[in-house]
C-alpha cells in the first residue's frame, strides 16, 4: 500500500509481531525435535517437519483453533511473509547442497554409477507418472492438466536426497565403502536430473505448455547448462575472487550468497525453478576453488542451523494428516509409498546387477538411494506453490519423504553385513575426510 507521499507503507505492527512469533516458534520447535530425532537415530529433517505438523492443521488447529487462527492466519499477505522467509532458506540450502557435491566421485565410478543412476531415476519416474494417471481426479487441483500432475508426481518419486544419504553413510561409517561411493555418485546424477525435470515440469505448469510445446523452456535449460559447462566456472571464480580479495571470511560468504541468489533469480526469470539456478551455482562455486571451507563456515552455520530448519518446519506446517482419515486419500498414500519404494529399489537393483555387483551390494545401493528426504520435500513444496498438487497429495508426498528416509539405515545395515571389506576400502577409510552435510548442523 502507498502512502500520500508515494512511498510504500512500512510493515504493520501486528504483521511484524506475528511474523517474528511464527519464525521464533517454528525455529525453537524445529531445533528441539530435530535434536530428538537424531538421538533416536533418525534424520533431523523428520523432527523439523514434525515441528510444523504440531502447530499446523493436523494438531494445533484441532486442539486450539482460535490460537492457530491467530498465530497462522489465512490472510494471504501474512502467509506470504513467512513463505518468503522460508524460500530464502530453501534457495541457500540448495546452493550449499550443490557446493557439497563432488563430481569427482561420478568420474571415478562413471560407468557403473551411470547405469545405477539411469535405472534408479527412470524406473520410479515412469511408475510415478503411471500412478499419477491412475489417482482419483478429486486429488487433483481443478485447473491442473493431468499430464503435468502425473509428471510432477513422477519427479517426486524419482529423486534421491544427497544430504540425507551422505549423513546416513557418515553416521553408519559407510562413506568409505564402495557401495557408499556408488550411492553418492548415482545420487549426484539423480539430483541433477531431478532439478532439470523439476524445472521443465514447472515451466509446463506456469505457462500452460503442452508436452510437445516445450521449445522455449528447453532452450533456456540448454543455455544454462551450456553456460555452466563453458564459462560459468571462470566467471564465478573471478566474481568471488574480486569480491573476497583481502577480506575476512564473512565477506566471501556474503559473495557466495549473492552469487546463489542471482543465479536463482536468473533461472526463475526464465520460467525454470529458482532452486535449479541455485544448485548449478553451488556446483560452479565448488569447482571454481575460489572459496574454502573456512570462508563458508559462517554461511553454513546460518543456513543449516536457522534457515533450513524454519523452511522444513513451514513444509510440515502445510501437512494435514487429518486428510488421511479419508479412505481415498489413505489408500492413495499407501499406493504412492509402495510405488516409490519398489520403483527406486527396482531401478537401483537393475542398474547394480547390470554393473555386475553382488546381490547384497545391489540391495545396499537400493536402500541408500531410496532415502528421499530433503529433495522430495522441496519438489512437493514447489508443486503446492505452483498449484499442481493439492494439500492431500502434498501430505502424501512428504510422508513418502519421511518414511523412505527412516527406512534407509536399517536396510543398509542389513545389506552391508553381507558385504566384505576390501583393501581399497580400508585405504580410502584412512585417507577420507568426511564432507559436511546439512544434517550435521547442531
Amino acid at each position: 500500500m502507498l502512502t500520500a507521499s508515494g512511498l510504500v507503507a512500512p510493515l504493520g505492527q501486528h504483521q511484524l509481531v506475528v511474523l517474528l512469533l511464527q519464525v521464533g516458534l517454528l525455529l525453537l520447535l524445529a531445533l528441539a525435535l530435530g535434536r530428538l530425532a537424531r538421538r533416536l537415530g533418525m534424520p533431523s529433517i523428520v523432527g523439523e517437519l514434525c515441528a510444523g505438523v504440531l502447530v499446523g492443521p493436523s494438531v494445533l488447529h484441532q486442539l486450539w483453533p482460535d490460537l492457530s487462527g491467530w498465530l497462522f492466519p489465512t490472510d494471504v499477505n501474512q502467509a506470504h511473509l513467512l513463505d518468503a522467509f522460508a524460500q530464502l532458506g530453501l534457495v541457500l540450502l540448495v546452493g550449499l547442497t550443490g557446493i557439497e557435491l563432488d563430481f569427482g566421485v561420478v568420474r571415478r565410478r562413471g560407468r557403473v554409477a551411470a547405469q545405477i543412476s539411469a535405472a534408479g531415476f527412470l524406473v520410479p519416474l515412469g511408475l510415478g507418472v503411471f500412478v499419477g494417471y491412475l489417482l482419483p481426479g478429486e486429488l487433483m487441483p481443478d485447473s491442473t492438466d493431468r499430464t503435468v500432475f502425473a509428471l510432477f508426481l513422477g519427479v517426486a518419486m524419482s529423486v534421491s536426497a544427497i544430504p540425507v544419504i551422505a549423513k546416513t553413510l557418515f553416521d553408519m561409517k559407510l562413506l568409505h565403502r564402495n557401495v557408499g561411493q556408488l550411492i553418492l555418485a548415482a545420487g549426484v546424477v539423480d539430483d541433477v536430473a531431478g532439478w532439470i525435470m523439476l524445472s521443465v515440469v514447472s515451466a509446463m505448469a506456469t505457462t500452460g505448455l503442452a508436452v510437445g510445446d516445450l521449445g522455449l523452456p528447453l532452450t533456456f535449460l540448454a543455455l544454462v547448462i551450456a553456460f555452466a559447462a563453458t564459462i560459468g566456472r571462470p566467471v564465478v571464480r573471478r566474481f568471488l575472487t574480486l569480491l573476497g580479495k583481502g577480506q575476512e571470511p564473512g565477506v566471501r560468504a556474503a559473495g557466495v550468497v549473492v552469487a546463489i541468489l542471482l543465479a536463482a533469480a536468473a533461472t526463475h526469470a526464465m520460467g525454470l525453478e529458482a532452486v535449479f539456478g541455485a544448485f548449478v551455482c553451488g556446483i560452479l562455486i565448488r569447482s571454481s576453488g575460489a572459496v574454502d571451507g573456512v570462508a563458508l563456515a559462517p554461511l553454513r552455520t546460518v543456513v543449516l542451523s536457522v534457515l533450513a530448519p524454519v523452511f522444513f518446519a513451514t513444509a510440515g506446517l502445510r501437512m494435514d494428516l487429518s486428510a488421511l482419515a479419508d479412505p481415498t486419500v489413505l489408500l492413495s498414500a499407501v499406493v504412492v509409498l509402495f510405488v516409490a519404494v519398489v520403483g527406486k529399489f527396482a531401478g537401483a537393483l537393475i542398474g547394480s546387477l547390470a554393473g555386475r555387483l553382488s546381490r547384497w551390494e545391489a540391495i545396499g545401493i537400493g536402500a541408500g538411494m531410496n532415502a528421499r528426504g530433503v529433495i522430495e520435500v522441496i519438489v512437493a513444496m514447489a508443486g503446492l506453490r505452483l498449484g499442481v498438487l493439492t494439500e492431500e497429495v502434498y501430505t502424501i508426498v512428504v510422508l513418502v519423504a519421511i518414511v523412505t528416509s527412516l527406512m534407509a539405515p536399517p536396510l543398509l545395515r542389513l545389506a552391508m553385513g553381507h558385504v566384505e571389506h576390501t583393501a581399497e576400502e580400508r585405504l580410502r577409510q584412512r585417507d577420507m575426510t568426511p564432507v559436511p552435510t546439512r544434517e550435521e548442523a547442531p
